[in-house]
């Protein structure tokens, strides 16, 4: 005889009023909805557990001139992790390339990211598509896991249907954290003398990156995640910390689905008698009926 048990993972963060970080938070103390029905823990990890992230960035062009700044201030990131927690490296244009798989030694990711190319890619930035790449291979990946995406925005993978992209962001387990680069490509121009035709550009580009930065924030929503958009280095360094403060600060709850229909669920994460903020997953996709 052979059972199949199927289990939902919700990574969340809590914050009080203040917007600063709970810790010390215990089983009992949340309560999980599943389609407005209280749901029972089959299991719980609280925030002393090991995190694994993902730092996936753009190695586009347009990040190029401010590389340098992008990466010293990864190492933010790095710093404030706990020694347990393992990093990997993924850089992407047309497709995401792993250039560091997992690891808890920090002195290697900050080689790694010594060493990515930001001058290939002139063309394609496929975003969606290297993304649900990268979610689909941390599928089978126990934890906590997060993908902190270091990017503009913009996307030039293969038209999807908007249907199956939230339905691949609803099964995925990991939580989404977007940096957006969009502010510092604005800025590059306005450095240099620029012609009318140029300023015309320029403005075009803005629309663009607008309307990337809602796609971002949809994306990050759906998985409990957060998007920043840091203007300057200094921006940049404080984005970092706080990403460094979530991921370390994230509980793990696990819970049985109540039905195998396939459907998309609406999950609802509660702190019992407190008026926490609690970040989380929307939705997960439920098992097919046998």
């Amino acid at each position: 005889m052979r059972v199949k048990v199927e289990r939902v993972n919700v990574g969340a963060t809590v914050t009080n009023a203040s917007q600063k970080l709970v810790a010390g938070l215990r089983r009992e103390d949340f309560e999980l909805l599943d389609n407005g029905t209280p749901q029972p823990l089959t299991a719980f990890f609280s925030i002393d557990d090991p995190a694994q992230v993902v730092l996936m960035i753009e190695c586009g062009p347009s990040v190029y001139f401010f590389r340098k700044d992008l990466v010293r201030a990864a190492d933010k990131l790095l710093t404030r992790l706990a020694p347990s927690d393992r990093v990997a490296i993924v850089c992407y244009t047309r497709t995401p390339e792993l250039r560091l798989d997992f690891t808890t030694d920090k002195d290697d990711a900050r080689a790694a990211l010594q060493q990515l190319n930001f001058v290939q890619g002139f063309a394609d930035l496929n975003l969606s598509a290297s993304l649900f790449t990268t979610l689909d291979s941390l599928k089978n990946l126990p934890g906590k896991k997060t993908i902190v995406l270091v990017t503009t925005g913009v996307d030039t993978s293969p038209p999807a249907d908007e249907e199956t992209a939230r339905q691949k962001l609803n099964a995925s387990d990991v939580r989404v954290i977007a940096v957006s680069t969009a502010s510092q490509v604005l800025e590059t121009p306005k450095k240099m003398k620029s012609t009318k035709q140029q300023k015309n550009s320029r403005s075009q580009v803005k629309q663009v990156l607008e309307e990337a930065g809602a796609e971002l924030r949809q994306i990050s929503e759906l998985t409990g995640g957060r998007v920043y958009t840091p203007k300057s280095s200094d921006d940049f360094d404080k984005a970092y910390a706080k990403i460094a403060e979530l991921v370390r600060h994230e509980y793990n709850l696990e819970f049985a689905p109540p039905a195998h229909d396939g459907a998309i669920h609406a999950i609802e994460v509660r702190v019992k008698g407190k008026a926490y903020r609690v970040d989380h997953r929307q939705a997960y996709l439920a098992p097919s009926p046998d």
